[in-house]
């Protein structure tokens, strides 16, 4: 059973938990670590997206971030997203290696597989900065179908019109742009 600090708005941890499945059944807010690898490609800014498991509780066989996963009781973000990308991707890094780019709040109530699922989290977001290559990449299987490399600006515009292929939030990739703007490394 995946046990989870309840949190508040800014992400801080209230002293209380939480199991996953209650969380999402009650919309108890809790706290997620997203991680995005990038590279340029031809002076292109690609993403790797990994295409979740058609067993997944959420979003089955939709494209999402590059690593993505719940922050467990007692931990920081940034070492659950370091523990997230060696174990869904293989990849290891330390937290060195992310850079926090903000966080943000996600906040749905949807039906999968006839259920419903609520979420109520505040995300952390980091980019890894290490060069990733396809060779690199060994997925979870049980939580990851596949990766692949996609063109970030693409892959925005599809999301803010509502893409039905991506399950990346917005309010991610806004956070995402927002920090490529401040480094001179988007190009409309």
């Amino acid at each position: 059973m995946e046990i989870l600090d309840i949190c508040n708005e800014e992400g801080i941890p209230t002293g209380k938990t939480v199991d996953r499945e209650t969380a999402h059944r009650e919309a108890i807010r809790h706290r997620t670590a997203h991680v995005w690898i990038m590279r340029n490609q031809n002076g292109r800014i690609q993403v790797l997206l990994q295409k979740r498991s058609m067993n997944k509780d959420s979003f089955p066989g939709m494209y999402d971030t590059s690593s993505a996963g719940h922050i467990p009781a007692g931990d920081e973000p940034e070492e659950s997203a370091c523990r997230e990308l060696q174990e869904e991707l293989g990849i290891t890094a330390s937290e060195t290696d992310l850079i926090p780019v903000g966080k943000f709040r996600i906040r749905y109530d949807e039906v999968f597989r006839g259920k419903m699922f609520r979420d109520n989290e505040v995300t952390f977001v980091y980019i890894l900065n290490l060069p990733v290559t396809d060779e690199m990449i060994t997925v979870q299987e049980e939580e990851i179908e596949s990766t692949a490399w996609f063109d970030l600006k693409e892959v925005f515009d599809e999301c803010m019109a509502g893409s039905t292929r991506f399950c990346v939030d917005p309010d991610g990739l806004k956070l995402l742009k927002q920090y490529l703007i401040s480094q001179d490394k988007w190009d409309d």
